[in-house]
């Protein structure tokens, strides 16, 4: 049986954590548990999405790019209140007096996110209104405010109105006779306040109106030329006498509620982890407790006040928006044929070797191992091509693969169903409960059943996050094993829009270790001897710090230690720690970091050898990669993990050794080209804020650059 390793929770108790450091020729004793040395992981976050932000404000993105930026921000910090605000919240409720790495205690955490993120609600606010919309006015995409249409525009929305969408729509009196709604998780909702125009009393009342999700939220006028288009909420607050007949209307309002969404499946409780999973996808729609109310901003005081008092929420709960809420709906305008005002498209690279005529994938894969680089290698060409020879090889006897993320329409999903169908043995490890994938994979693991896929849906505890497949052979009298490991998901759609890394090989010394592990996902085991992996929970951490141990000690035998480590997130304590004892001991380390960086670049005699940095762009930043100099041996290591606790504690994730040394010297070239960034990349301070690299006579921006690469291949 797996065992899950303990997560480390942190008091205000200091832990054993002295090191020494050397500066200017003097040597003192450094306690590495010191508050001082760490940032705050939330307040990390929201300088990432300030980054996002500082994306929608570039103008060299195409507007409808610039446009998805600010979507982006929009859904990011969605997220972020119904998980990371919702658990300290829930932190406060319960009494917990414990501090994060940084020394800060939940309500001095909340406290500092709402001042933080004001100036960025401001900043968003303005993007949209004086740069983004101007603009795609001038553009012919123009959304005009109801009372712009002309005379037979007005009767046909009316008419529409009438016909389409009030038998839609529910409007809710909210009186003593009347209990409060539950108002979905993140729906626009339309506050009214109206007036009885028969009753003897004067008194206001309040109504709401929640907008049905199935409606478009861009509502197209049909004019000669240009794209025009009305909000949803504005038809109904300019029809609105007709929901409440007898009433003179005289206020309405927008407002949208976020609610804590981190459902947590009982597994020991439950008898089918599918069916608690599905509940669980009922409840984060509707949410538990509010944690965030967003309302235009020309809300009145009193009307916030009633509904604050209504959800329980405190004043500095409630966020003032000056932009129209849940901008993602406005994604549909990037479906537009507008092809200058979006990034330009690209062909992906058809890699030769997966593409000669008449050659075997199979033994391409016996004389060499292949890396592949998303989006700029082929997807298609390479992963589900992989996949689909082994569903079609008569000499295939089975197929194993974790899913974490399939997506939609998956070729991967259609190769896996034709393999059972054709009588391969296929095992699909479905990972159930990835956060706001956990339908779709529900989905896929119905479908995949039903075509003889023997799917397992979970390890208890854990979250395989993995991205593995194992492909077993017969081959005269032998059976071989072919695999591919990457950093991303199976998922065709996230590969055209997500950069991520994965190797495929045929070298048999691999076979061991990967047949543990997916007979740890699939069954009982406690096999802890792995020769090339390294496996989480079980040994990924230490296998981590065993690599940044072996570069001081060579720095300490006078070989220069070097490391290069790019990931989406730092987090992890002890590796932290492990990071600051190599910088102290002379170590050079270049840290790629895309989001959250609790670790302190800079400081002196400590982390003055580490440099970190990260770069936003066209694609997400996802592949994960580590190098490390080894006495000029380099080791290259590619894994699904982030230097994370959760990674490290409660998920199955793996760390890959890359033998082959070319494609070593692949990845050690993509390295280098990110930190040759010098237009996108931005700099970690030792204060937690970011600054642009300085640009030289030479400008390099990395994915660019290699998107011309491409295109000269």
């Amino acid at each position: 049986m797996m065992k899950k390793s303990s997560p480390q929770r942190r008091s205000s108790a200091k832990r054993a954590g002295v090191s020494t450091a050397t500066s200017k020729g003097v040597t003192t004793a450094v306690d590495l548990d010191d508050e001082s040395l760490y940032l705050n992981r939330e307040l990390s976050w929201i300088e990432f999405n300030k980054r996002v932000l500082e994306e929608a404000e570039d103008p060299t993105h195409p507007l409808l790019e610039r446009l998805k930026f600010l979507s982006i921000f929009s859904t990011n910090l969605d997220e972020f209140f119904m998980i990371r605000v919702a658990g300290l919240q829930e932190q406060i409720t319960s009494g917990v007096t414990e501090l994060s790495e940084d020394g800060m205690t939940p309500p001095d955490q909340i406290k500092e996110i709402r001042s933080r993120l004001l100036p960025l609600y401001k900043r968003h606010s303005m993007i949209w209104r004086t740069q983004v919309r101007p603009s795609l006015a001038k553009e012919g995409i123009i959304i005009h405010d109801i009372n712009e249409l002309t005379a037979d525009e007005q009767v046909e929305v009316e008419q529409d109105f009438i016909d389409n969408i009030m038998p839609v729509l529910t409007p809710l009196a909210l009186d003593p006779g009347h209990p409060f709604p539950r108002l979905l998780n993140r729906s626009l909702t339309v506050a009214f306040v109206l007036y009885d125009e028969i009753a003897a009393d004067d008194e206001s009342r309040v109504a709401v109106v929640q907008l049905p999700s199935a409606l478009p939220r861009l509502i197209k006028l049909q004019r000669s030329s240009g794209h025009h288009y009305v909000l949803f909420e504005d038809i109904i607050r300019a029809h609105a006498g007709l929901l409440f007949p007898g009433h003179r209307i005289a206020e309405s309002h927008i407002f949208r509620v976020t609610r804590d969404a981190d459902v947590e499946i009982a597994e020991d409780e439950a008898n089918d982890l599918m069916t608690a999973v599905a509940e669980g996808i009922r409840q984060r729609r509707w949410g538990t407790d509010a944690v965030r109310m967003e309302v235009a901003s020309d809300m009145p005081k009193g009307l916030i006040q009633f509904f604050t008092r209504a959800l329980e929420l405190d004043a500095s709960d409630v966020y003032h928006v000056d932009v129209p809420l849940n901008l993602q709906d406005f994604m549909v305008l990037l479906q537009l044929d507008k092809r200058k005002l979006k990034d330009a498209p690209f062909n992906s690279s058809v890699l030769t070797e997966f593409d000669a005529e008449g050659q075997n994938i199979f033994d391409t894969l016996k004389e060499r191992d292949v890396l592949v680089h998303h989006p700029f290698d082929s997807f298609s060409n390479s992963v589900v091509k992989f996949i689909e020879a082994a569903a079609d090889d008569p000499d295939v006897l089975a197929i194993k693969i974790t899913l974490y993320r399939a997506g939609g329409r998956s070729p991967v999903i259609d190769a896996l169903r034709r393999a059972a169908s054709l009588g391969k043995n296929v095992t699909a490890f479905v990972e159930l409960k990835a956060r706001f994938d956990e339908e779709t994979n529900i989905a896929w693991a119905k479908t995949l059943e039903q075509a003889g896929v023997h799917v397992v849906y979970g390890v208890m505890g854990l979250k395989v996050h993995c991205k593995v497949c194992l492909v077993i052979r017969k081959e005269g009298r032998n059976v071989l094993t072919y695999a591919h490991v990457a950093t991303g998901n199976y998922n065709l759609s996230t590969s055209r829009v997500y950069t991520d890394v994965g190797i495929f090989t045929g070298r048999q010394e691999f076979e061991r270790d990967f047949v543990h592990l997916f007979n740890l996902l699939t069954g009982y085991s406690r096999h802890a001897q792995w020769q090339f992996l390294g496996v989480a929970p079980l040994n990924l951490r230490e296998t981590f710090i065993g690599h940044i141990e072996r570069e001081i000690e060579h720095q300490q035998a006078g070989r220069q230690g070097y490391i290069i480590a790019k990931m989406n997130a730092l987090i992890d304590a002890k590796i932290i720690k492990a990071l600051y004892r190599a910088s102290m001991a002379g170590v050079k380390i270049d840290l790629i970091v895309r989001g959250v960086c609790c670790l302190r670049p800079g400081i002196p005699g400590i982390s003055e050898n580490i440099v970190v940095r990260s770069i936003l762009d066209r694609f997400l930043e996802h592949s994960r990669i580590f190098w490390f100099r080894n006495g000029g041996e380099e080791t290259v290591v590619i894994s699904s993990a982030d230097w994370m606790p959760r990674n490290m504690e409660r998920r199955v994730e793996i760390a890959f050794p890359v033998l082959d040394r070319r494609a070593r010297k692949k990845l050690r070239d993509i390295l280098a080209q990110y930190l040759a960034d010098n237009v996108k990349a931005r700099l970690l301070q030792s204060d937690g804020s970011y600054v642009r690299v300085e640009s030289g006579s030479t400008s390099l921006r990395v994915q660019a650059d290699m998107l011309a690469q491409l295109k000269r291949r």
